[in-house]
């Protein structure tokens, strides 16, 4: 049977997988070898004492074979030829999403990005770091990915209502994120991973027939 299970735990005791299927066993009174497997469903930290705790809520997996966590599927559309088409402004972490959904509705994403792609954008930034030179278009704050890529990369929004949160969680594992994401309570991709995620996700857009054109600015699209 499988059995929804909220344990709490040392931080040492959270990474091992012994003690935390031993601990469900005892949760459940059952042999630690009836325990298959699990998954975290939910992670956080609670330091608000000297002692720090790691709550788990866990789906465990007892005497029954353990399936693998199975991430969200996506129907990406060939839309080279879509009759219809949509002009996103913008290749932020809105437009790529946006861009996405397009697609799997059969519609053609056109993205304009002020500034460069996120491999370009690097180059950038290395002069800024180094000599103090900014490039006004492709920068922290312009080029694709948005703000985020190559400053923190930090995944928190107060708007649990307003969106179907794990679809956009479940893209990033899909794209090369951490499984992780899917359950903790304040998910971090880092932004030594962001780039990579980003670019995958414009070669699945283009696969599809979207189009990206980068340093488009003013009334430049043509």
């Amino acid at each position: 049977m499988q059995q929804k299970i909220s344990l709490k735990l040392l931080p040492s005791a959270a990474n091992d997988d012994a003690v935390i299927k031993r601990t469900i066993a005892q949760s459940a009174g059952k042999k630690t070898s009836s325990v298959t497997g699990y998954h975290i469903l939910k992670q956080s930290i609670d330091a608000r004492a000297k002692t720090i705790w790691v709550n788990l809520t866990v789906q465990a997996f007892i005497d029954e074979p353990f399936t693998a966590r199975q991430i969200q599927h996506f129907n990406f559309r060939d839309v080279s030829r879509a009759q219809k088409s949509v002009v996103i402004i913008g290749a932020g972490p809105a437009g790529l999403f946006a861009a996405l959904q397009l697609i799997e509705n059969g519609i053609k994403p056109i993205i304009l990005e002020r500034g460069k792609d996120v491999r370009s954008r690097r180059r950038d930034l290395a002069i800024l770091n180094k000599e103090g030179i900014i490039n006004p278009e492709s920068n922290y704050c312009f080029g694709e990915g948005g703000a985020g890529t190559y400053s923190d990369g930090k995944l928190y929004t107060r708007s649990n209502k307003r969106g179907d949160i794990d679809r956009i969680l479940s893209l990033f594992v899909k794209f090369g994120a951490d499984e992780n994401i899917l359950y903790q309570s304040h998910p971090h991709i880092g932004t030594n991973k962001l780039p990579q995620i980003i670019t995958a996700m414009r070669h699945q857009i283009v696969e599809c027939g979207g189009e990206f054109l980068f340093e488009k600015s003013g009334g430049s699209y043509n």
